[in-house]
């Protein structure tokens, strides 16, 4: 299910769209102004971002070019201008597609479908989530239960290996050959003490059983949640 995010000011035009697009199928979370949309918006967790410009305080313009900084998420502008430089302006500052406001909702499909087909949408491999956690590979974030956790390389190497294989055991020598990069040799606990130190920051399951088991004498794997 392809995720989208509106910044629009006006509540009652992005319940209507939160309405329609949900029942085309999208996931769709609102956002009222572009001191918090544009935060949201490079998480990582949104296909396509639908973005007005007459936003209050911080324009579109402005969290366009915020978004573009750091993230290549497909950006639809909406605009109550037709004027026709403010169109050229969203699209060479990297803006996707641009609809001048009033518009239908179907025609806002359309050109929301058109642009997640150029984009290719995100594919499934690369935002892994097992219950209360997810991870967005490109961008290199971890969010439990919707908060950012911080991780080291080591540690999200680690984490995207077992999440890949869910349920399944994973030997010492494939987690040092993957996440490592060398062999694994009797007396070296460093792989150890990553899996020691992602367990403290991810704690248990809600249900209390361990995220990430040891299995003895074979490797480890993380385990999904019993609910």
């Amino acid at each position: 299910m392809d995720r989208i995010l509106v910044i629009d000011d006006d509540k009652e035009l992005g319940e209507l769209l939160q309405e329609y697009l949900t029942g085309e199928g999208f996931s769709v979370s609102l956002c009222h102004d572009g001191r918090t949309g544009g935060p949201e918006a490079i998480t990582g967790r949104y296909d396509l971002v639908v973005l007005d410009v007459m936003l209050p305080g911080q324009n579109g313009f402005d969290v366009l070019r915020e978004i573009r900084k750091v993230s290549s998420v497909p950006v639809v502008m909406l605009t109550a201008k037709g004027d026709e430089v403010d169109r050229v302006l969203g699209l060479e500052m990297g803006a996707d597609d641009y609809l001048p406001k009033p518009f239908s909702p179907r025609e806002l499909l359309a050109r929301i479908r058109a642009v997640l087909r150029r984009h290719g949408g995100q594919p499934d491999k690369e935002r892994l989530t097992v219950g209360d956690l997810e991870m967005v590979v490109p961008s290199r974030q971890v969010f439990l239960d919707g908060t950012v956790m911080e991780m080291t390389s080591m540690e999200f190497r680690l984490l995207e290996t077992l999440l890949r294989s869910v349920g399944r055991v994973i030997s010492r020598d494939e987690l040092f050959t993957k996440v490592l990069e060398r062999s694994s040799s009797p007396f070296d606990r460093s792989l150890d003490m990553h899996v020691s130190n992602l367990r403290k920051k991810l704690g248990a399951h809600r249900d209390g059983s361990d995220r990430i088991r040891t299995i003895r004498g074979e490797g480890y794997l993380y385990a999904a949640p019993m609910d």
